[in-house]
């Protein structure tokens, strides 16, 4: 009896390691995407600045820079240890007046690694600054951000249907405690249906009505494993579910980011009634995307700030400081009326 059960405990054994080894940890939590969203230098495609540089996929990550360095990667690893399968539920505040809770306006002390010359219209004219973040700036400084100009951050918060930026949550709960206004941006995954997309970020980004409204970052990434472009009725169709099931979720219009290469292709003419975030970092983007609207325009990819290691996303809001205020007022009290 005791040589027989010891047999059965045995093969209960190898069966559990085996079926332990057909699973990885997606199905236990979630895991860092592999998308690589970042924007810094490219290698040199003989192509002259300016122009490689609107030609340049937004967010895209040189090769060799395509792995964090060692001090990010361990930054990582703690936010992957504290991944939790219910999904992040921050504690809601109540609603506030906009401005009273953020404060004054900062004007912007922004460097950029490869200033452009935009001509008559320029970025400096615009009063209301910010940034985009993801893993790949590592740790960063908040409250010096902060005194440097930002006033508002998208942060990666997601992409496809199982990926969390590991450095979210941080970023999430640090940018509002720094005083910035802050949002967060899904990166849509071509090869992913788009409701479990939407399900994704909803059961990750808080729902808080003093947010920015969230963003569908939208683009042709050729570093990504998903090599599908769908037609343009697709692309439509795919965003339309995903955009629809967002605003439901949070009370707010879901914000469109592109790139020029992907609006070519897709959304000329198109989601008249949606704000944009336009990717434009050779020429303004009235040149570039003629006739189009927009609310936030992201003008550099270069950008150096203190308070974080290495280059970062730069954005102006299109509007007087005034102005700022009434749509960031107007945000919030439709997130806060659903």
């Amino acid at each position: 009896m005791r040589l027989k059960a010891l047999l059965v405990t045995l093969a209960a054994a190898v069966a559990l390691s085996a079926c332990s080894a057909g699973r990885g940890i997606d199905d236990f939590a979630a895991i860092p995407s592999q998308e690589v969203t970042s924007s810094v230098k490219r290698p040199d495609t003989g192509v002259s600045a300016p122009v490689a540089q609107q030609l340049r996929p937004a967010r895209m990550a040189a090769v060799e820079d395509a792995q964090p360095e060692p001090e990010i990667n361990s930054l990582v690893e703690e936010q992957e240890k504290q991944v939790e399968e219910a999904g992040f539920v921050e504690e809601a505040a109540p609603v506030r007046n906009a401005k009273a809770a953020i404060g004054k306006i900062r004007a912007q002390q922004f460097r950029d690694a490869k200033p452009v010359n935009f001509g008559k219209t320029k970025p400096k004219h615009y009063p209301v600054h910010g940034v985009d973040v993801s893993r790949w700036q590592g740790q960063i400084d908040w409250a010096k951000l902060r005194s440097q100009g930002a006033n508002f951050a998208y942060i990666k918060s997601t992409d496809g249907g199982d990926h969390l930026d590991p450095m979210f949550r941080t970023n999430w709960r640090a940018a509002k405690q720094a005083g910035l206004k802050r949002g967060a941006y899904h990166f849509f995954y071509w090869c992913r249906d788009a409701g479990s997309q939407a399900d994704w970020f909803i059961r990750n980004v808080p729902r808080d009505p003093e947010a920015l409204p969230p963003v569908i970052d939208v683009e042709w990434n050729h570093l990504s494993d998903c090599k599908r472009r769908p037609s343009r009725e697709r692309v439509l169709e795919k965003m339309k579910v995903f955009m629809e099931k967002i605003e439901a979720h949070y009370g707010q219009r879901p914000v469109i980011y592109t790139a020029p290469d992907f609006y070519a292709d897709n959304l000329r003419g198109a989601f008249e009634n949606y704000p944009f975030w336009l990717r434009a970092v050779a020429q303004h983007p009235s040149k570039v995307y003629p006739g189009r609207k927009w609310v936030f325009w992201q003008y550099s990819g270069s950008g150096l700030s203190q308070g974080v290691n290495g280059k970062i996303d730069l954005n102006v809001f299109r509007g007087s400081e005034s102005e700022w205020w009434n749509w960031v007022g107007r945000q919030e009290a439709v997130a806060s009326a659903d």
